[in-house]
């Protein structure tokens, strides 16, 4: 079940009331769901643009149409419009979206896959970078190879030793330590030169 206010309502309604296409409605996705980058996306839906297995929302004077595959990360979504001296902001608030960090009895990949997707690479993107699990050793040492601006950057043992490793150690009780595989020499656009 997917809550949308009224303002909401009364936001997409003036919308398709603007475009003046018969059968207009409003699709909802979402994008990358069950991941730290699950996000949504809204878009107009044509007659001819459903594919028929979505989930239909009878709203006041228009249909929200939910895509068949994200219905179960939106299920329990919440849709606000809050007016505003510039037009107004809309806010989708869906708490199964981004999925949930895996239990502590999950795999140690389970555990660091997620919290290098979910903490580490989000700080590394602010400078073009991130990093890839490559592999776990079986005495804990977590084997990984920079990309984007951290692959040649200057600072990446730094970011090793004081970011990532000093986040994962505390977090994953398993991890003994960190391990760089990235040749920094073949590195073409460094945040940090060399």
């Amino acid at each position: 079940m997917i809550d949308m206010s009224t303002t909401a309502v009364e936001y997409f309604r003036g919308l398709i009331e603007s475009q003046g296409v018969a059968g207009l409605g409003i699709r909802l996705r979402a994008v990358a769901p069950g991941t730290p980058q699950g996000d949504c996306q809204l878009e107009f839906c044509e007659p001819g643009d459903r594919r028929g297995d979505e989930w239909e929302i009878e709203c006041d004077g228009f249909t929200l149409f939910v895509e068949a595959d994200s219905a179960e990360f939106l299920d329990g979504a919440n849709i606000d419009f809050s007016k505003d001296s510039t037009g107004g902001q809309l806010s989708i608030k869906a708490p199964k979206l981004r999925g949930t960090p895996p239990d502590a009895d999950a795999s140690i990949v389970e555990r660091v896959r997620y919290l290098i997707d979910a903490e580490v690479n989000p700080k590394l993107a602010s400078h073009g970078g991130h990093v890839t699990l490559r592999e776990i050793t079986a005495d804990g040492i977590v084997v990984l190879q920079f990309g984007g601006g951290c692959h040649g950057c200057g600072m990446s043992e730094v970011t090793l030793k004081n970011g990532i490793e000093k986040t994962l150690r505390e977090k994953i009780p398993e991890v003994t330590g960190v391990r760089d595989i990235t040749d920094h020499e073949t590195g073409s656009k460094p945040y940090y030169s060399r």
